[in-house]
Order: structure tokens, then sequence, then C-alpha cells
């Protein structure tokens, strides 16, 4: 049986294809759906059905624009109810692509109506598991996301239902089934998923912490629930637009892609508090910016730091972006809600600086000159990685001040001294300063290479937790 996985790194997101017979199906597809209309065409198939293992946090799906462009028909696991037309499958209900069969699985936990889709080929052999956020490679998903849009779904009722469902629905599957996740490492939907993207359901019994056989309820929700983050902001808002509905991408694109003119731009700036993102490189954008931009690169992992620093996907967004980048610019953000973009600075910040409008820059030293900075002065350092990344190595008397806690923490960097910042490579650093700026802050510097480059000095590091740890 051929399953393709179309992986997206940016989001950690796999969305999956099968074809059969003239007949194709799409599991939980991301918001732009030409890659799938293009797919199924150079297989002379048409999409038959749109599949969503949940109602997902992390992103918006394409499942409405491939209803009405392909006409295929979206379905969804038992409990879920969306506002739109679709079919609510049984537990154990079979669906027909050509000759393959599609067997519904209803494995709530993640969320109430999570599904997974077990895999039939054209002879009738099971071949795989498409588990959604149900089972990921080295984890599950966390149970705790619910509860953000439904308040009696609390992470330990959540937890024991996906304690059940992997123990009866699960574990008692073939151990040569093929799990195909929803998710990689680097998603914020769980702690602790591999690089891995596909695995056998059997070396994940042996391997996954999650379903060792002799575990107890209790020992799996204690296991489950230690250690869980705040999920990013933009999460519930993602939840209830896969619930509600949402604009086609293609109005949302028209919309983002007007042409501003710099007085145009600035008025929108100001009198509708549109936020300018500067979606360029970090090292370009220290050079030289606009005033009160905020700089998170196309690329970095961009549409998640957008979530995570502008949590409310109804804000208003103008963009100063490389030529020709806008439409990838607006397709990443749209894929995580961000559907408010009311245009782009052309012709950038030359067309900007020809207009006699001022810009600013930020100061920005290597690694070897922080090290030379700390060698002749007394400096304060702020490493402003995850929590887990600093207490796994970070440079002796540093303070953490983690990124997406950065606007709660505003109080601990000092406005007459001078300060320094970095992260693991420069790209979130940059955020950070022009955050700061945007604040009010002038007095720091920020190190390009980060911590990759602090590592190559002779600045001290330490392994151990620094008790000025913040967060």
């Amino acid at each position: 049986m051929k399953v393709e996985q179309i992986y997206t790194g940016c989001l950690a997101h796999a969305a999956y294809y099968i074809e059969n017979n003239g007949e194709a199906a799409i599991f939980d597809p991301l918001r732009e759906v030409q890659p799938y209309l293009d797919r199924a065409k150079a297989d002379n198939a048409k999409i038959k059905y749109v599949f969503e293992t949940h109602f997902h946090a992390d992103f918006v799906s394409g499942h409405l624009d491939l209803q009405k462009k392909a006409g295929a028909e979206i379905v969804f696991g038992p409990n879920a109810k969306p506002s739109y037309e679709t079919t609510t499958a049984e537990d154990g209900q079979i669906f027909s692509v050509g000759n393959y069969q599609i067997k519904v699985i209803h494995t709530p936990g993640h969320t109430m109506e999570s599904t997974t889709y077990m895999l039939i080929d054209e002879n009738g052999n099971e071949h795989g598991l498409i588990t959604g956020d149900t089972l990921f490679i080295g984890d599950v998903g966390r149970p705790d996301l619910a509860q953000h849009v439904v308040s009696d779904l609390t992470q330990e009722k959540l937890a024991g239902h996906l304690y059940d469902s992997l123990r009866n629905k699960i574990m008692p599957l073939s151990d040569d089934l093929i799990v195909y996740p929803n998710h990689g490492a680097g998603s914020a939907c769980g702690k602790m998923m591999s690089t891995e993207r596909t695995d056998t359901l059997g070396n994940q019994k042996r391997t996954n912490y999650a379903l060792r056989a002799d575990m107890t309820k209790e020992e799996f929700m204690t296991e489950l629930l230690t250690g869980l983050t705040n999920p990013p902001g933009y999460f519930p808002h993602n939840v209830l637009m896969n619930i509600k509905g949402y604009d086609s991408l293609d109005t949302v694109m028209e919309r983002g892609t007007k042409a501003l003119t710099p007085q145009t731009f600035e008025v929108i700036a100001t009198e509708e508090g549109a936020v300018m993102l500067d979606t360029r490189d970090s090292n370009i954008f220290a050079q030289e910016h606009i005033p009160n931009s905020i700089s998170i690169g196309l690329n970095g992992s961009f549409a998640m730091w957008v979530g995570e620093m502008i949590p409310d996907v109804k804000t208003p967004i103008i963009l100063i972006a490389e030529d020709g980048k806008q439409e990838e610019a607006i397709t990443r953000l749209s894929r995580i809600g961000h559907d408010n973009i009311l245009g782009y600075l052309e012709g950038g910040i030359a067309a900007w600086k020809a207009d006699g409008r001022e810009t600013a820059s930020q100061e920005r030293l290597s690694a070897a000159e922080l090290e030379h900075d700390m060698q002749t002065q007394g400096i304060q350092l702020f490493d402003i990685r995850k929590k887990s990344e600093f207490d796994s190595e970070h440079v002796k008397g540093a303070v953490n001040v983690p990124l997406n806690e950065i606007n709660q923490h505003l109080a601990v960097f000092p406005k007459n001294e001078p300060f320094y910042i970095h992260c693991a490579g420069g790209y979130r650093s940059m955020i950070a300063s022009s955050i700061l700026k945007q604040r009010g802050w002038h007095n720091f510097k920020d190190v390009s290479n980060g911590f990759a480059g602090i590592k190559k000095t002779e600045i001290p590091v330490t392994e151990y937790v620094c008790p000025t740890t913040l967060l």
C-alpha cells in the first residue's frame, strides 16, 4: 500500500495522501490545498475524502477549501460537531478509497473527537495507522489543550480517556502496523516527540514511555501531565476556526497581497493599530528597519513564532518582506489562522527611505566580541531560549527569560544599564530585540550567533540550573 507523507518542517506537520483506482484521500491537510489538488491531478484521481483526526489547535486545516474545490467529503470521528457540512463517522465504520479501505477507530484523549484511521490495502491486509495527535513517535498527544476551549474537559479527564484509548484500541493491534503521526519533533502538541517521522507499532510498544505494558492509569497520568508547558496562545483560536469555519485562502491571499505605499502603510499602522511584521533575515533587519516593527524571519519557524508573539489571530498585520516573498509569508501566516493581513510595503525599506522616512538599526555582536566584553567589563546577560535548553547548558550567571514569556517579564530588563541577550543561533534573539526596542529599550546588544557561537569561545558554561532562572 502506498502512503505519501507530505511533511512541512516549519510546523512539524504531516499530512497524508493515498490513491487507488482513480480515487484519493487526504488526511489532516494544511490550509493551502493546491499541492493536494495537483498531486491528485498527476494521478488522474478524484479526491473523494478529507479525513480529519481531530479539531487541530496548531494549524488551520484545508478541509473546507478541498470540499469546495474538489467536491471532497469531509469526515470526522465520533463526537465532532462542526458548524458546516461533514460526515461524522461511527466507531468501526469503513470507508472505501478505490480498493483500499479506511477503518475508523475512535481514540478520545487528546480531544474527545480524536480518531485514528486504520489503512487496509487492496488485499484486505492491515497496513498502518494514521494516528493524528493520539500517538506520536516517542510520545502521545498532550491532553490539556481542549480545556482552553471547553473548561469541563480537564487535562485529568482527557488523560484518563487517552490511557483507555491506547490500551484498549491501539496496543492490541498488530506490531507490524506502521504508525503515521500528525506531528514530529518541534511541535508544541507533545513533549518529547522523536525526529523520526514513522515507525512500527511494535517498536513504539517497546520504546514509547506512554505505551509501557505495566503502566497503571495513575502512573500514565502522572508522567503525561508532568512537565507540560503552557500551550501557545493562538491554539484556542485555531481550534475554533477549525470547528466554525473560516475564509477561503483565496480571499485571504487577495486581501494580503495589496501593495501599500509608504504613506498608506504608515496610516494603517497608526490608525488601525496594525503590527508591522518584518519577515526578512534577522541580520538584514538589524542593519536597517522601520522603527517599531517586529522581526520574525521567514527563514526560521516563522508561523509558530508569530503565533507565540501575536496570539490573537484577528490582529491586523502589514508586512515588510523581500520582493517575491509576500505570498509565502501570507500562506504561512494563514496556516495558523492569521488571516487579517492588510497588505505589504511595496518596494520595501528602499521605498520607505526614498519617501524620506526614518529607519532604525540594532547592534549585534559576535560571541567572540561578547567574550571580550565579559573579560573587560561586568555585563548582564539574558538567555531567551526555552527553559529546557537553558537547564541543559547555559553561560554562568546568565538569567533565563524565555522568548514566549518576554512580555510578562519586561521589568527584569534594566533601563539605564547596558545588557546583552542571546538565543541558540540568533533568530529568536532578534525577535526579542525588536520587541524590546518597540517597548522602549535601546541599551542592549544581541549575540548574532547565539549559544552555538558562545560554545566555541572560552566563556564559562555550566550544565546545572542557574539560581537566577526566572521561569
